[in-house]
This record gives C-alpha cells, sequence and structure tokens, in this order.
C-alpha cells in the first residue's frame, strides 16, 4: 500500500484527497525556512494529537498525545534539531499544541530523521489543513475528516511519494 501527493492532491487506496503543500512547491533539495515540500519517498513514524479535541481516533499506531508544553525544534544550531521537545526551550521550536485546530493531528515523517542534518528541513508533518486550504511551510495538509479517514488504514510501512 502507497500514498501519492501531487500539487494540490493526494491518492491513497485509489481515492484522491484535496491537499495543500510548502508555499514552495516541491523541492529535492529541501533547506531549512525555504516553504518547500521535500521530494521523495516517506513514512509516517509517529501521531501526536490533541486528546482534548479528539476523541476515538482510530489508527494502528500508539498514539502520543500533545501537551501545552510540546514543541518541535526548527534551530539548525540545536542539538535538538527536527526533534520533539518540552518548552520552556532555549533555541527556536515551534509550539505544537496550537490554538487554531491545524496540529490536532501531527504525522510525523521520517524526512531528515537517519541522520539529521543540520538545515536539511525540519517539522516535515502530515497534518490538518486550514478551511481554504492554503499553503504551509513544506508540511502536508488535509481536511480533517480526510486525514481521519486515511489513518484508520495507514501504517508505518506505508510508502508516501511527495512529488514523485
Amino acid at each position: 500500500m502507497s500514498m501519492r501527493i501531487k500539487s494540490n492532491y493526494l491518492l491513497y487506496n485509489g481515492i484522491k484527497y484535496r491537499c495543500s503543500l510548502g508555499n514552495g512547491g516541491f523541492s529535492n533539495k529541501k533547506k531549512e525556512g525555504d516553504g518547500c515540500t521535500p521530494i521523495g519517498v516517506f513514512q509516517v513514524t509517529d501521531i501526536l494529537y490533541r486528546k482534548d479535541k479528539l476523541k476515538n481516533l482510530v489508527t494502528n499506531y500508539n498514539l502520543r498525545t500533545i501537551s501545552p508544553s510540546d514543541g518541535w525544534c526548527d534551530d539548525p544550531s540545536s542539538k535538538y534539531y527536527n526533534s520533539k521537545i518540552k518548552f520552556p526551550f532555549a533555541n527556536s521550536a515551534e509550539k505544537l499544541f496550537r490554538q487554531d485546530d491545524l496540529y490536532d493531528i501531527v504525522c510525523i515523517t521520517n524526512h531528515n530523521q537517519n541522520p539529521i542534518i543540520p538545515g536539511a528541513g525540519s517539522a516535515i508533518f502530515i497534518h490538518v489543513a486550514t478551511k481554504d486550504y492554503a499553503t504551509t511551510a513544506g508540511c502536508i495538509a488535509l481536511g480533517l475528516k480526510d486525514l481521519l479517514e486515511i489513518l484508520s488504514t495507514l501504517t508505518k510501512t506505508t510508502d508516501i511519494y511527495f512529488g514523485l
């Protein structure tokens, strides 16, 4: 089973889902802060979610909750670059516990994970889209209903093709 992501849709199990991606389009030379979605084949390694907002999430993953102190380091000079952190945090990091609904579900991909290369892009997630499917800073975003449908059958061995 695999998933393919093109410019404005994701194809999974023969179904097309509307999605948004990085404001810089796809790139095979992903750099921190360029707004691009990396080209490549990835997997979702972990799923984080807002337990206070979502109930009965059905998935093949061991879910981890997002707490108010959770973040993701996007500072290439930090030894925690492209990793989950806890606030307070001395370096630059993105808050995972947000007031909007975009990170109610955060699917962590293995982009730039093994090994982590400073500056090669961090926090490439699959998450909830804005109502108007606005572009992201490099992530893939889907409508909540669609993301929930996909997560009901997605596994850690599902290959996800970004831009291929």
